[in-house]
């Protein structure tokens, strides 16, 4: 054999391989976190601790309202509860205590209760109500009707449901879309500021307790000042020495007067729209009462006594919410882990069960381990030669 025709290969480089470069990782999917329906609702409302409580967006002026229920029984308890439990009864600060906590609960509960708010229709659920409004008979007809109205029967009484554009639903009985929320709302009320949420089928019993307490809080507040004002005033001081000797006493005195009436009057018109079984909404556009123009039509959801009309508004069972809020929105997304990413560990093994196998001269049970080796035996023979 001719040296030149061969090149010396050193035994060592099929021992230690020339490492090479790990491929670059391809870049990580990661997972997406679940997100709850009430992350992407459609609705102008606010969520808390997690989706479960529910407000508007619009506050209003809810923190206007707490402050001063706030302020005004604060301002009792300090300075004039122990005036006239020292001159009274201790019964006074228990009794005004019960009535504070029924209105901040009640309150509460208004405030961040689900109304009754009507899930809006799917896509699919969309396009086969806008088909039968389309072609409500089955025939060839491309002609759609203006008004977008059905008709049910209750109580022997015919009663229109109206169309949401927005919702893409035909609003059941006693629903109307709230603007302000832009939702539609079962037996809707009223959207009412002062507690920052819409007054609806779930949450009016804790408004109609709200405002009741709030009446009893107010006129027990506003008695108990005036009679402690005027027992300071006796003896010949005068109504000035009892101002100045309290006047935290005058403040009050002045935020109940000028609320009172208010408060009062909103409570008696709900008890009236409670016993006749009526909402805010139905007695203002007068939907039962021949204002609209019906004068023989009357309200199909009196149950012609007060004691029922009232069982029925403010004891019957809290239904459910028909939004699920704390549900989880299906992702299509799946991460799933790529086929290069399996392998590169199994290359880089056979890499090192070369270079071992090279060194120990064992045969290699793989294909490219038998590759490699017929170098090694040609080497070794030449050397011998």
């Amino acid at each position: 054999m001719k040296n030149h025709e061969y090149q010396q290969i050193d035994p060592q480089a099929l021992v230690t391989p020339t490492p090479t470069p790990p491929p670059r990782p391809l870049p990580e999917h990661k997972p997406r976190r679940a997100r709850r329906r009430w992350e992407v609702f459609p609705g102008k409302n606010r969520f808390c601790c997690d989706g479960r409580m529910i407000a508007a967006r619009q506050s209003g002026v809810l923190p206007l309202t707490l402050g001063l229920i706030l302020l005004t029984s604060g301002l009792f308890f300090i300075f004039d509860c122990p005036f006239l439990v020292k001159h009274l009864t201790s019964c006074i600060p228990a009794i005004g205590g019960v009535l504070f906590v029924f209105v901040i609960i009640s309150l509460l509960q208004t405030s961040f209760t689900d109304p009754g708010i009507l899930p809006r229709a799917t896509p699919e659920e969309a396009a086969d109500i806008e088909k039968q409004i389309d072609n409500p008979t089955g025939s060839s007809s491309s002609y759609r009707p203006p008004p977008r109205t059905k008709e049910v029967v209750i109580n022997q009484q015919v009663v229109k449901l109206k169309y949401c554009f927005t919702c893409k639903i035909f609003r059941p009985p006693r629903t109307s879309h709230c603007s302000l929320c832009d939702n539609c709302v079962e037996r809707f009320d009223h959207h009412c500021p002062w507690v920052g949420n819409c007054v609806g089928k779930r949450n009016y019993r804790f408004f109609y307790t709200f405002i009741i307490s709030l009446s009893f809080l107010t006129a027990f507040i506003f008695g108990c000042v005036t009679t402690h004002l005027t027992l300071r005033s006796q003896g010949g001081n005068g109504l000035v020495f009892a101002l100045q000797a309290s006047p935290a006493s005058a403040l009050e005195l002045v935020v109940c007067f000028f609320s009172v009436w208010s408060i009062l009057g909103l409570s008696g018109f709900h008890t009236y729209l409670v016993a006749t079984n009526l909402t805010t909404n139905e007695d203002i556009k007068g939907s039962w009462s021949g204002k609209s123009g019906n004068e023989d039509v009357g309200n199909p959801y009196s149950y012609n006594s007060i004691i029922k009309n009232c069982c029925s508004v403010l004891c019957g069972p809290m239904p459910p919410s028909l939004i699920d809020r704390r549900g989880f929105v299906p992702s299509d997304d799946s991460v799933q882990t790529s086929p290069v990413e399996i392998e590169l560990p199994a290359a880089k093994n056979d890499i090192n069960m070369v270079g071992r196998a090279v060194t120990s001269g064992r045969p290699l049970p793989r294909p490219p381990v038998i590759t490699l080796q017929q170098p090694a035996i040609s080497i070794q023979s030449h050397s011998t030669a």
